[in-house]
């Protein structure tokens, strides 16, 4: 069958699709068997309160606890299903709070006493999140507080704080350089690099204040940073140190590396450490275009099979807006779907400028994505393109349950041979989703076993 479909994707169901049952109330404590972690039955993709769950969302911050209308935002994320937030841990913006007290006398910090204002808002933010069953993952240290314009107000600046000097610190007041060069002493504390016992254990005294909070709470997702390119020794230090205050309860960890490239070595400190790592984040792929944007993760699907160790591989920003450097929107479209129809397990848009966040357009994607993937197997179905032919040069993209049911994407409209020669006898009904409008066409029938 060929047909010309702007934004719309093809569906064909040889079998009645059945939603999963919702989940049980929420509570704030939940045993391990309830707490996320890879799904049993398919560990490419998530498990939460025992079922599995897929990952889809957009926000209009990255540290979403910071913002005054958090309620609204996740009450608007929830009522289109969306079910996934980034949370980096960061005070860069305006009105952000900072994780240490002031002296409201002398107008420094005091890096022994939390901040009481950054943690309530954190914890608040925690809570309306397990209210509504929206996955959490957090960036524990982010870089770009570290450097430049943000680094002049960041209490660990030894000129904003009573507890050290830049003599006995070794931290340096003014770093003006992109944090990619990695002129900034905070990333070297720990014993394998510089070993600065002073600065580390005011680190450390952080993190613990952050996991007294989160632990308790099943649906947190932990990733060491934000687009690091750090000695791999910085973030094993930091997911070691998260397992062993967790004790008992299950937690998931994960890096983010800056490399675009997924190839990169970078990302080898990840995918060939399952023992620090239980899933991989390629959020950096979401620099990429069309076909190379597919690609990328399906050779990193393949590597995970190989390895004898599958995990889920999240995306927790996809790049692209009219108003950034990182793509279009259209890129930004493209590049949801893409990622879930190539065996990921989360997808988010990424905050405006870079992003759509949580626009109509955004907030139509995932409406439509989600009521997609509740009426296919999505936790059985896999990549399969090679089911497609007479196929251009990222014209569209299939996942499938090849004999059970299959799911199309087309990016920009176009005709594509589908084989069905798996289903051969069968009937199978055909119907076309218009994404952008989140309204499902008339159901067609076709007779299967043949190319459609």
């Amino acid at each position: 069958m060929s047909r010309k479909i702007l934004y719309r994707t093809i569906l064909t169901c040889l079998a009645a699709c059945s939603t999963q049952p919702a989940p049980p109330e929420n509570k704030r404590l939940m045993s391990n068997a309830d707490r996320i972690q890879p799904y049993a039955q398919n560990p490419f993709y998530w498990q939460y309160k025992g079922a599995p769950v897929l990952l889809l969302g957009g926000s209009v911050e990255d540290n979403l606890f910071q913002i005054a209308d958090i309620k609204d935002q996740l009450d608007l994320l929830h009522s289109l299903s969306g079910n996934y937030v980034r949370c980096t841990m960061s005070s860069r913006d305006e009105d952000d709070a900072w994780p240490f007290e002031r002296n409201p006398d002398t107008g420094l910090y005091d890096l022994e006493q939390p901040g009481q204002d950054y943690w309530t808002r954190f914890e608040r933010f925690l809570n309306l999140c397990a209210e509504r069953d929206i996955i959490v993952q957090i960036e524990v240290w982010d870089r770009f507080d570290l450097a430049r314009g943000p680094w002049q107000d960041n209490p660990y600046n030894p000129k904003n704080n009573i507890n050290y000097t830049v003599e006995e610190s070794g931290i340096a007041e003014s770093i003006d350089s992109h944090p990619g060069q990695k002129e900034s002493a905070f990333f070297h504390t720990i014993p394998a690099l510089k070993n600065n016992a002073l600065v580390l254990g005011y680190q450390q005294a952080q993190l613990v204040e952050l996991l007294k909070r989160s632990l308790p709470y099943p649906n947190v997702l932990y990733c060491m940073d934000n687009e690091t390119n750090e000695s791999p020794e910085w973030g094993k230090l930091w997911s070691l140190q998260i397992k062993d205050q967790a004790g008992e309860s299950i937690v998931q960890t994960t890096e983010m590396w800056d490399a675009w490239d997924l190839q990169s070595t970078q990302h080898r400190h990840t995918l060939d450490h399952p023992e620090l790592y239980s899933f991989f984040d390629l959020s950096q792929n979401n620099h990429r275009h069309a076909e190379e944007h597919w690609q990328n993760p399906q050779l990193i699907r393949q590597y995970i099979i190989d390895s004898g160790h599958i995990r889920p591989m999240n995306s927790v920003k996809i790049y692209g807006a009219n108003t950034g450097r990182f793509g279009t929107h259209r890129d930004a479209q493209e590049r949801l779907w893409r990622n879930i129809f190539g065996g990921l397990a989360s997808s988010r848009f990424h905050r405006p400028d870079a992003g759509l966040g949580l626009s109509e357009i955004a907030q139509a994607h995932i409406h439509s994505l989600r009521d997609l993937t509740d009426r296919i197997g999505i936790f059985t179905c896999t990549p399969n393109n090679d089911l497609l032919d007479a196929r251009s040069a990222n014209e569209a993209y299939c996942t499938a349950k090849p004999g059970i049911e299959y799911a199309v994407f087309f990016p920009d409209g176009g005709n594509v041979v589908l084989d069905t020669e798996a289903a051969a006898g069968n009937m199978i009904g055909v119907q076309w989703l218009d994404i952008r409008k989140s309204v499902w066409l008339d159901e067609e029938t076709e007779e299967a076993g043949k190319q459609l």
